[in-house]
């Protein structure tokens, strides 16, 4: 996927996972609110979860990766809650952003995004057919 449908992808998940009610995640708009301010600020969550996901993430999963081995991967599911608190704790400076209510409840709307972007990247994702094309005119 491109990194804008990428973009899109994880600002409707943040979407979706602030109409869960008992998430307790919510999106602050910029104001004076509306919905382009909503689609804005989403877009915006979207990306800085996107560069804490690339920054942080990176560096989190590189040292727990032994905890990987010893949880068969299910440590994901919390280091991904923790991406996105810490996204939730980066906006929270400013008077828009993402709010979220626990930690706990951070990991199960990181949860309910994984799956909307796995969702996503069934119907996104390239085929076999247009993958091949494309790395044959790489090398040609």
């Amino acid at each position: 996927m491109s990194l804008i449908i990428r973009l899109i992808v994880n600002a409707f998940a943040i979407w979706i996972v602030t109409l869960i009610p008992a998430l307790q995640v919510s999106v602050i708009a910029f104001p004076p609110g509306g919905d382009l301010q909503l689609v804005l600020t989403l877009l915006l969550i979207a990306l800085i979860f996107g560069l804490v996901n690339a920054i942080v993430g990176t560096v989190v999963k590189l040292l727990a990766f032994p905890l990987y081995i010893l949880t068969l991967g299910l440590i994901s599911f919390v280091i991904n809650g923790f991406l996105l608190w810490l996204t939730g704790w980066v906006t929270s400076g400013w008077d828009w952003g993402l709010r979220i209510g626990d930690f706990w409840l951070a990991v199960l709307a990181a949860i309910v995004i994984g799956l909307i972007n796995w969702v996503a990247g069934m119907f996104f994702r390239p085929s076999a057919d247009a993958r091949a094309a494309r790395r044959s005119r790489r090398h040609d």
